[in-house]
């Protein structure tokens, strides 16, 4: 398996995982499917522009203001996709937080490199 593809799996995987563990936040599998790609594209268009609008603030707090770009990009997706949806931009930030913590979790275990799905140290 394509090491990006492992990680849209994953993606997909760390959205659900996320949506159980918050209530505010509820979608469907299709869902969490299109969100996935939708919230990769926008991530690589939209967010590297508000991290550079955004760095003098970033810088002061420490970096921490990256979680409010990261919902802020959640939210964007929840106001786009249907099935993905996320009761405010609370929960949002919350969300993102979460989902920075399962992402990490999960690809912890896995090795693009060398083809292997899990890996244990």
């Amino acid at each position: 398996m394509h090491g990006w593809t492992l990680r849209w799996l994953l993606n997909i995987v760390a959205i659900i995982i996320t949506a159980a563990l918050i209530p505010g936040f509820q979608l469907t599998v299709w869902a969490a499917i299109v969100g996935s790609v939708f919230l990769g594209i926008i991530n690589a268009v939209i967010r590297p522009l508000l991290i550079i609008l955004t760095l003098p603030l970033n810088i002061l707090t420490l970096g921490l203001f990256t979680f409010v770009i990261n919902g802020f990009m959640l939210w964007i997706t929840s106001v786009t996709i249907r099935g993905f949806n996320i009761q405010g931009f609370g929960w949002a930030v919350l969300s993102a937080i979460v989902l920075s913590i399962v992402s990490f979790a999960l690809s912890y275990f896995v090795d693009d490199n060398d083809g292997v799905v899990f890996r244990y140290k």
